[in-house]
């Protein structure tokens, strides 16, 4: 297993965030490319063909891009095909940049298959997972508010097989309460990216009610931070010595892509997670 840096977590720009993780030890590093100097429209032939060698040059890896649109994901019919279409830039964009992973939040999966909104989501997924199968890419669904076993179940009944897994273990324990372990044990098949990121549980509540809260904006009268806090590694709920046992134990060998959403000097935690993982790795 390798360790990336999601460059946006550092908060200084991509080249100068791409020279940071570097220093800090990683091996690659995820950048976002909805918006700002990554967008697919902000980077043509000859510029992503200089960024591809200047994360060389630095001795990087692309190891994902960050595709969430944001909102309610791919939930509204009637912004899904802009949104899809905007993804699809963003895949062609991985390609470019020598990388297979797009990875995003889609929405709340509902549990029950008839519920209107599974029908949405799995055509939206069902377009680009079919697009990533023809240019080599895989559009790899975040962890989050379902439970690995809805997640897997819908993965599963699309034809495709350009749609995977990014594996975020702190959104199971802060949101699902679900163990990592036995997530990565049922979504094993799919896992093609992880997140490397801790977190606790405060209160639980339904997670339509969590993500409904980041995707409307806020709700006056509730609070995140009554709900769930992002730590450092190994200060939440996460245990990595049997998390990164279980990833090791189903032969994943890919990527763990440290995110810091919060804190005050996200530069010191995340130097912290990387000593933190190689020590961890060392024992497995």
């Amino acid at each position: 297993m390798k360790i990336g840096i999601m460059v946006d977590s550092l908060q200084l720009g991509v080249r100068e965030g791409i020279r940071k993780a570097r220093s800090l030890g990683a091996e690659g590093v995820q950048l976002y490319a909805v918006s700002g100097a990554m967008a697919p429209e902000n980077l043509d032939r000859a510029q992503r063909r200089d960024l591809l060698a200047f994360v060389r040059q630095e001795g990087m890896i692309v190891t994902a891009l960050c595709g969430d649109p944001g909102g309610h994901g791919f939930a509204d019919p009637a912004r899904n095909p802009a949104r899809i279409e905007r993804s699809r830039r963003i895949m062609e964009l991985a390609v470019d940049l020598d990388c297979s992973v797009v990875t995003t939040h889609i929405g709340v999966i509902p549990a029950e298959r008839n519920h209107p909104r599974y029908a949405v989501l799995a055509a939206a997924c069902e377009d680009l997972g079919r697009f990533g199968d023809g240019i080599g890419a895989r559009f790899a669904i975040e962890t989050g508010p379902e439970s690995a076993l809805v997640l897997r179940t819908f993965i599963e009944g699309l034809s495709s097989g350009g749609v995977r897994v990014n594996l975020d273990p702190a959104n199971f324990v802060m949101v699902t309460g679900q163990d990592p372990v036995e997530a990565v044990e049922i979504l094993k098949p799919y896992i093609v990216h992880t997140h490397a990121k801790d977190g606790r549980m405060l209160r639980k509540t339904d997670p339509e009610t969590i993500y409904g809260f980041f995707a409307d904006g806020g709700i006056e009268d509730m609070r995140m931070e009554d709900y769930f806090l992002e730590t450092p590694l190994g200060e939440g709920q996460v245990d990595f010595s049997a998390y990164l046992a279980a990833l090791k134990r189903i032969g994943f060998d890919g990527w763990l892509t440290i995110e810091r959403e919060t804190g005050t000097d996200p530069a010191a935690d995340i130097g912290m997670a990387i000593r933190f993982l190689r020590a961890k790795l060392a024992g497995l």
